[in-house]
């Protein structure tokens, strides 16, 4: 596949097995999205945010391909990606963007699934989500209102999230005056979903989570995470800021599905007990892998 050459020449680490692997999950998300927007979103005049929404507008007043808008609004942000970004990235949004774009004309003559809007918006927002995970995860985008709003925070005194937000909520918006304010509505509803699959895909069901434990029984509640989570901790010296007293912290990364149970473990040992939890993206090295319990 010509798509994996010329990052075979600038990247001599990277193979050509993770090329041809990165090329087949960008198309299946690529595809993946192809059949969340023809086969229940844009049936039922349903939008998502960003560019997709904007096509399907404007696919809807000029009944022109929604894959044409898809491809043309989104080749000036190609450019701006290989600037901000690199080649890297542009080049596989280029050939996840193809993708969807001729998927959503091969799926235009298909039946819809259902004519519900409401199952249109909850099945169509979950396949979307999960189509735009996998090709963030593989590198690429589908959408280049990321990019305008890392342009747009640079210059302005919001955050990416806050410029993205805005973007949305104005092209939501603009359903209502196009298919009616109950399509709006339920647009908001696949939108959310869509949002919410994204993260899912892109971090998984495993999310990990980094926990500070500040305790007077620090040694007894590190004891007893490893013992009974099978998590290794780590013991850090710290200083009260107002007290100027010596603190044992104790650090540990669990995932999710584990935060409830180390919560009743530091209640139960130490109710008085300062926690704090946060989200980690990414976990590599060290011995995060858990250790089984007997």
């Amino acid at each position: 596949m010509e798509f994996g050459v010329p990052q075979l020449k600038q990247h001599p680490k990277i193979t050509r097995t993770k090329l041809i692997k990165r090329a087949i999950l960008l198309f299946m998300g690529a595809a993946l999205v192809s059949v969340g927007l023809e086969i229940f979103l844009v049936p039922n005049n349903i939008i998502d945010g960003g560019i997709v929404g904007i096509s399907i507008i404007g696919s809807h007043l000029t009944n022109l391909p929604i894959g044409l808008f898809l491809l043309v609004l989104n080749l000036p942000f190609l450019f701006l990606g290989y600037k901000q970004i690199g080649k890297t990235f542009a080049l596989s949004t280029l050939y996840a963007v193809l993708i969807m774009s001729i998927g959503t004309q091969l799926l235009h003559p298909v039946q819809p699934l259902t004519l519900d809007p409401l199952l249109a918006a909850v099945f169509g927002g979950v396949i979307l989500g999960i189509g735009v995970g996998m090709v963030i995860r593989s590198g690429g985008s589908l959408d280049g209102t990321e990019i305008v709003a890392i342009l747009f925070s640079k210059r302005l005194p919001f955050s990416v999230g806050e410029v993205v937000m805005f973007l949305n909520l104005f092209i939501l918006a603009s359903a209502g005056f196009v298919f009616g304010w109950d399509h709006a509505m339920y647009s908001l509803i696949a939108y959310y979903i869509a949002f919410k699959m994204i993260d899912i895909t892109i971090e998984g069901f495993d999310e990990s989570k980094s926990v500070w434990i500040i305790s007077e029984n620090s040694r007894e509640v590190g004891e007893a995470i490893m013992q009974r989570l099978g998590r290794g901790v780590t013991y850090l010296n710290g200083e009260g800021g107002f007290s100027g007293e010596l603190k044992r912290v104790i650090f540990v990364v669990i995932t999710r599905l584990e935060e409830a149970k180390l919560k009743s473990i530091v209640e139960e040992l130490d109710p008085s007990a300062f926690l704090a939890v946060g989200n980690i993206h990414d976990v590599k090295g060290g011995r995060f892998k858990k250790k089984d319990i007997h």
